[in-house]
C-alpha cells in the first residue's frame, strides 16, 4: 500500500504530502531564502521569549529548533513557523516560578498529549468556537503581563526573582526602583526607540540596506557592538547563563510521578488550549496572505508531537507564530520546506556562533520583547468596545482583567461562562410561546358560559434549557375548562432533553384535566427527538397535524362529536 494512502485512512496527512509533487527549483529557491531569513529573525526572539519566561536562551533556541522543524514537517499549514512566543511567557513564567523548569518539561509533554489528542480526534475546528471577546481580552491581557515582566531587565534592577502573581510584580518593582541601572535603562531605551522606528529608518535612502534586515537581528547586533565597544556595565547572556553550549542537546526523559501529574494537569491544559488557538490563528493569518487553506487537525496533531519531542531535549512549550509565518510568507516561502530550511538555519548559528552569544545584552532582548508585547496589544478593540454589545464589553473586559490579575487559565475559563451565559440569555429571549387567534371561532369553541374550549399557542425558537420554563406559563393562563390545547410548533428550530420535560410535564397536566394535546408543524429536529423518546406515540397519531388549520378543524369535529353524544 502506498505510503500516501494509508497515512490518509488514518487521518494523517501533512502538507508537505501536497506540496512535493510538482516541487521545482525555482520554489526550493525561495523557501531557502525565506527560512534563511526567518531562521536569523527567529534567533533573537527564541532567546529573548525564553529570558522572559524564566528558562535559559538555550532552551529557546532548541524550542525553535525542534517544534520548528516537526511542525513544518508534519504540519497542515503549508507555511506554519513553529517555536517558542510571547503569548506562553505568562504561563510558563508561572510554572516555572511554581514547580521548578523540570515540571515545565513535564506539563510541556502533556500539552502535547491533549493537543495531540485535540487533532487525533479532529477538534480543530472547535477552537473557531471560542469567542472573539475571549480571545481579544486574553490576547490584551498577556501583552500588558509581557510588558511587566520586561521592566526588570529593561531598567536593570537587581531582583533575584519577580513574583508569578501580579501583584507581587507591582509590589517588588515598585519596591526596587531606586536600584535603577542607568547604562542598562539607557541602552534598552535606544534599543525599543530603534525598533520603533525601525521601518521608517528603512525607507530613508542612506538606510535602506535595512530593508533587508529583520528588525530584532539588527538592533540585537549593534546593541551587542555597542555594549562591547563602550564596555557597558550590562548584564549579557555569558554573565546570567553562562552562554550558549556550541554542541546538540542530550537527550532525557523528565522524572514523572502522579502526585506531579495532577499538580501539572492545569497548566498544562492552559498551554494546549492557547498553543491551539494561537497556532490555528496563525494558520488562519497565513491562509489569507497566500490563498490556501490549512487542515486544523493535522496542524494540532504536528503541534502536539513538537510539544511531547521538545521537552525530551530541553526544549518546551511551542506554538506557531504568527509574526515569523508571516515573514515566511512575504519572503517568498510557500511550502514546509522553508520552516525546515529555518529550523536547519538556527541549527548551524547555535553550532557555529554560539560563544558570540554571550556577549550580547539582556536589556536588548527585553526591548525586543517588550515591543512584540506592544505589538499584541489591540488598543483599536478597545476603541471600538462602545460600538459592541454591552455583554461584549463585560466578556472582553473581564477576560483582559482577569488574565492580567489571576493568570490565563482561569481567564479564559471565566470568559467562555460569561460568554455561554449571555448567549444562553440571548437566545432565551428569542424563545416565545404566544396565543394564536383562532382563525376561525364556532359556537363548539366555546361552552355554555361563553368560555373557550380550544386554545392555540405558538412556539418560536429554540425550546431548550434556558427557555423551558416558559412553558409553565403557558399551562398556568389555560382556562379550567379548556378540552383541546394546539401546540403549533411551526417556528419551533430545535428541542433539546430540558425542552422535551417541560413539554411531558405539560402533556400529563392535560391529561389530568381530560384534555388532548395537538401538535402541529413539527420541523425534522424537534420530530426526531421526540419521536426517539417515545413522546409523539404517548400524544398519539391522531393528535398531529401538518398545520393549524388541519388541527382546528379536527377539534371542532372532535367537539362536536362529544356535542352530540352527551345529546
Amino acid at each position: 500500500m502506498p505510503l500516501k494512502t494509508c497515512f490518509a485512512k488514518i487521518a494523517f496527512h501533512p502538507k508537505l504530502f501536497d506540496c512535493l509533487p510538482g516541487y521545482t527549483r525555482a520554489q526550493f529557491g525561495k523557501d531557502v531564502g525565506a527560512g534563511v531569513t526567518v531562521g536569523v529573525l527567529a534567533l533573537p526572539l527564541a532567546m529573548a521569549f525564553a529570558i522572559a519566561s524564566g528558562v535559559s536562551p538555550t532552551a529557546g533556541i532548541w524550542t525553535a529548533i525542534i517544534a520548528g522543524f516537526i511542525v513544518s514537517f508534519l504540519g497542515g499549514s503549508r507555511v506554519q513557523i513553529g517555536g517558542p512566543t510571547g503569548a506562553f511567557i505568562p504561563i510558563v513564567y508561572g510554572i516555572v516560578a511554581l514547580y521548578g523548569f523540570s515540571n515545565l518539561l513535564i506539563a510541556t509533554m502533556l500539552a502535547g498529549i491533549f493537543l495531540l489528542a485535540m487533532g487525533l480526534f479532529r477538534m480543530g475546528q472547535l477552537i473557531r468556537f471560542i469567542p472573539v471577546a475571549v480571545v481579544t481580552g486574553f490576547t490584551n491581557g498577556i501583552a500588558i503581563v509581557i510588558f511587566m515582566a520586561q521592566l526588570k531587565d529593561f531598567m536593570g534592577l537587581s531582583i533575584e526573582a519577580m513574583p508569578a502573581d501580579f501583584f507581587g510584580k507591582i509590589r517588588v518593582l515598585s519596591d526596587s526602583l531606586h536600584l535603577l541601572h542607568w547604562p542598562t535603562l539607557a541602552l534598552s531605551l535606544t534599543a525599543l526607540v530603534f525598533l520603533i522606528f525601525y521601518n521608517r529608518l528603512a525607507q530613508t535612502a542612506a538606510l535602506g540596506f535595512l530593508r533587508r534586515m529583520p528588525g530584532p537581528l539588527t538592533v540585537l547586533a549593534l546593541g551587542t557592538s555597542v555594549a562591547a565597544l563602550f564596555n557597558l556595565p550590562v548584564e549579557t547572556i555569558g554573565s546570567r547563563f553562562g552562554g550558549i553550549p556550541q554542541e546538540l542537546p542530550a537527550f532525557s526523559f523528565p522524572q514523572i510521578s502522579l502526585e506531579t501529574l495532577e499538580l501539572l494537569i492545569s497548566p498544562a491544559i492552559a498551554i494546549a488550549l492557547l498553543g491551539a488557538i494561537e497556532s490555528l490563528l496563525s494558520a488562519r493569518v497565513a491562509d489569507a496572505n497566500m490563498d490556501d487553506r490549512h487542515d486544523p487537525n493535522q496542524e494540532l496533531i504536528a503541534q502536539g508531537i513538537a510539544n511531547l519531542v521538545a521537552p525530551l531535549f530541553g526544549g518546551f512549550a511551542a506554538t506557531g507564530a504568527i509574526a515569523r509565518t508571516a515573514t515566511n510568507v512575504r519572503s517568498g516561502g510557500r511550502t514546509p520546506v522553508s520552516g525546515m530550511v529555518h529550523a536547519l538555519v538556527l541549527l548551524a548559528i547555535v553550532l557555529l556562533f554560539a560563544p558570540l552569544a554571550s556577549h550580547i545584552p539582556l536589556a536588548v532582548l527585553s526591548a525586543i520583547v517588550i515591543m512584540v508585547s506592544v505589538h499584541m496589544l489591540d488598543l483599536e478593540g478597545f476603541r471600538k468596545l462602545r460600538l459592541f454589545s454591552s455583554n461584549y464589553r463585560v466578556v472582553m473586559l473581564a477576560t483582559f482583567l482577569v488574565t492580567i490579575v489571576f493568570g490565563l487559565t482561569i481567564a479564559v475559563e471565566l470568559g467562555m461562562v460569561l460568554a455561554c451565559l449571555f448567549f444562553i440569555y440571548r437566545i432565551s429571549s428569542l424563545t416565545r410561546i404566544e396565543v394564536v387567534p383562532l382563525v376561525r371561532a364556532l359556537p363548539v369553541h366555546f361552552d355554555t358560559e361563553g368560555k373557550p374550549r380550544v386554545s392555540a399557542w405558538r412556539i418560536h425558537g429554540a425550546l431548550f434549557f434556558g427557555a423551558a420554563n416558559k412553558l409553565e406559563t403557558l399551562t398556568e393562563t389555560l382556562a379550567d375548562n379548556t378540552k383541546i390545547l394546539i401546540l403549533d410548533a411551526q417556528s419551533l428550530i430545535q428541542i433539546d432533553s430540558s425542552g422535551l420535560d417541560a413539554l411531558e410535564a405539560l402533556h400529563e397536566k392535560l391529561v389530568k384535566r381530560g384534555a388532548t394535546l395537538f401538535i402541529t408543524g413539527l420541523h425534522n429536529q424537534p420530530k426526531e427527538t421526540l419521536e426517539r423518546v417515545g413522546f409523539l406515540a404517548r400524544v398519539g397519531q391522531e393528535n398531529l397535524s401538518s398545520n393549524i388549520i388541519f388541527a382546528l378543524r379536527e377539534a371542532e369535529y372532535r367537539l362536536t362529536q362529544e356535542g352530540d353524544a352527551t345529546q
